[in-house]
């Protein structure tokens, strides 16, 4: 059984690489897993592959959990694809977008093919890794704003807040603090401009209000 050997790199950080080995007569699902075990990303997600030319001009895609409309239209599957049906090229490219809600995209370029498998070697498997694969977009909380929705704005919880509206909270929690600000000194304003004009009475006395009283 022939073996593949794809670089997989990702888009955006040309300094992350894996180099995965799998069977010819596995499929694109088999590969999509192979590369977010190598991540860490969770690979329940929507992705596809897209058959590429050299320029990674996307063509035929490959889906996994696809959408009802890409149903409709007859979408390949990819537990359903095997590699091989798609390998016309010794060199073939794959673009690949995992996560279309947070999507992470890959350049996915068979580089090598292996006639024999090894012996005692489980398919698919990583024989290169080079770099750490970043964060995923939405997980890296960030102490302070996590504090201020905990204590002050408890029901977000039940309105599916979302960490990336925190600055815009932020900012109008800002705004309600400066509104109170201003409100306490225009008070003080009005405060000092009734004593003033009280104190431009004419013959006005402040022990007068005491020698009244008695």
């Amino acid at each position: 059984m022939a073996i593949y050997r794809f670089k997989v790199s990702f888009e955006d950080y040309d300094d992350i690489e894996r180099d995965i080995d799998i069977k010819s007569n596995q499929t694109f699902e088999d590969l999509h897993r192979a590369i977010q075990q190598s991540t860490g990303y969770n690979a329940d997600v929507s992705s596809s592959f897209y058959v590429s030319s050299d320029q990674w001009i996307k063509k035929e895609e490959i889906a996994f959990l696809p959408n009802q409309r890409k149903i409709n239209n007859g979408v390949a599957t990819m537990e359903n694809s095997k590699l091989s049906s798609f390998i016309d090229d010794p060199h073939q490219k794959f673009y690949y977008t995992y996560n279309f809600d947070r999507p992470f995209d890959f350049h996915v370029e068979l580089i090598k093919i292996i006639l024999n498998e090894e012996n005692g070697k489980t398919y698919p498997c990583v024989s290169r890794s080079q770099g750490e694969a970043p964060k995923i977009a939405g997980t890296v909380i960030i102490p302070s704003v996590t504090t201020a929705v905990s204590e002050d704005f408890d029901f977000l919880n039940e309105l599916d807040f979302q960490p990336e509206d925190a600055e815009e909270l932020e900012q109008m929690s800002e705004m309600g603090i400066n509104t109170e600000q201003e409100t306490e000194e225009e008070e003080e304003e009005e405060k000092d401009e009734f004593m003033d004009e009280f104190s431009d009475n004419d013959g006005y006395d402040p022990d007068d209000i005491q020698k009244d009283e008695y």
